[in-house]
């Protein structure tokens, strides 16, 4: 897939959290029919809902939420205040699994599949994440995408 104008990398943390910011801004492109096709079957599922089910709200009341408007802090405001604040340590365990799917984990097969048909053997990818950024056509080795 190429790069996705105004859908930022899986890295990208809001508050402390990595990846919600990717969520909210698909919901806001398919709302303004600029996510791609091959994104909208993923919307709500895969890691979305593993991040709504860790924020403890539903994806729909999310979407519904953050097309009302406001900052990207704000609806993680939201989603706390609706499901209850996570800890830091809550964060930290889900950033770390996050960051770390497909990685001696049951998604291996799944990525080492998705490494092969998109030709990416010669690239260092160890995670679903890193799949997704050279999918994307960015380098998170590079750009130590896991350190921002």
């Amino acid at each position: 897939m190429p790069n996705v104008p105004g859908l930022r990398s899986v890295y990208a943390r809001v508050g402390r959290l990595v990846y919600f910011g990717r969520m909210l801004d698909k919901i806001r492109l398919l709302a303004a029919g600029q996510l791609p096709a091959d994104y909208t079957p993923n919307v709500g599922s895969g890691f979305d809902e593993r991040c709504c089910h860790f924020l403890k709200v539903a994806h729909g009341a999310l979407q519904k939420r953050t097309l009302e408007g406001g900052t990207d802090e704000e609806i993680l405001a939201w989603c706390h205040e609706q499901g209850g604040a996570r800890s830091d340590m809550e964060c930290e365990t889900w950033n770390g699994f996050m960051m770390k799917r497909g990685w001696r984990d049951a998604l291996r097969e799944r990525l080492q599949m998705r490494i092969k048909e998109s030709g990416f053997e010669d690239k260092t990818i160890e995670t679903m994440f890193d799949y997704i950024e050279y999918d994307e056509g960015r380098d998170p080795v590079a750009h130590r995408a896991w350190e921002q």
